[in-house]
Parts: structure tokens; sequence; C-alpha cells
């Protein structure tokens, strides 16, 4: 199985022994100010499950992010997702509250896009952002997406959809 790579960052696939690191950065009402609400635990092991059906599935999914050093920072990867009721491949990021600023979204989002044109062989990429999350905007406009569309009946009213030609 390959992984994306970046120079300061490790990707590897969630595993249940990631529950303490995953449920602690999904209940953060920080990194999940533009969530419906923050995950609890128990949701955070759905979310793990999840990604452990997509790696069998399609092969991807989010990925752990470490530093090189083993610090846990977040997820980071590929999923499918509806926009206005059609599939879409998204690239999604989350990063711990306190490791935020230093340009590890950006950098991982960045390796998941060459992943997603150079591995999966996308021929569209696109990041689901909430109209006031511009520190995500911004990692996406860094990456080199553009507003396409608002994306309509989801679980909040309207997501910006942004993204590329790969």
């Amino acid at each position: 199985m390959s992984f994306p790579h970046s120079d300061r960052l490790v990707f590897r696939n969630m595993t249940d022994a990631d529950l303490d690191d995953m449920a602690a950065m999904l209940a953060d009402a920080d990194v999940m100010e533009y969530y419906p609400r923050p995950k609890n635990r128990e949701e955070a092991q759905r979310w793990i499950e999840w990604n452990k059906r997509n790696y069998l599935e399609h092969g991807y999914g989010l990925w752990l992010i470490e530093t090189t050093a083993g610090e846990f920072v977040g997820d980071c990867g590929l999923t499918w997702q509806a926009v206005n009721g059609r599939p879409e491949l998204e690239v999604g990021y989350h990063v711990r509250a306190e490791l935020q600023g230093r340009g590890y979204a950006t950098e991982a989002a960045s390796a998941c896009l060459d992943f997603a044109r150079d591995i999966v062989q996308a021929a569209h990429l696109v990041a689901i952002i909430h109209p006031d999350n511009r520190a995500s905007r911004r990692v996406a406009e860094k990456i080199g997406l553009e507003f396409e569309e608002d994306d309509l009946g989801g679980a909040i009213d309207i997501r910006l959809v942004y993204g590329s030609l790969l």
C-alpha cells in the first residue's frame, strides 16, 4: 500500500490504537468548530472504522498524520463525498488545535492532491468547506483549488466547494 509523503509528515492507516488521539482531536471544540458538533469517543471509533472500510474499498481514506518524530498531528486524506447529489473525491484535513498555524494542513493536503493525481489518477479533486472557515479555505487555495460551487442540502445549509482538475 502506498501513502502520500511530505518533508515533515508521515501518513499511515488509522488503527484502533489511535482512538485516544483521534477522540481527543475530534472532541476539541476548536478543531470541530465548523462541524455540527464535536464528536464523542464512540463517534471517533466510528470515524476510524469508516476510514478502515475506505482503505479496503478504495485503497485510501483519511490517514493519520504524524511528524517525522512520531508526534500525532491529525488526519488528512481522500474520501468520496456527495456534492449536490453526485460523488466527488474530496481532500479533507484536521490538525490538532495546538499545532495549527504551522503549515501542516497545507503540506498534508498538497501531498494528498499529488497522491490523487499520480496514484489514484483522479481527474478532479474538491475540498468541501464551511463558509465561515477561512483557514480551511486558505489551505484549499494554497494547494491550487478554486471556488467552484455551493453545495446545498447537507448537514449545514450551504457548503463551499473548492476544486481543481488534476
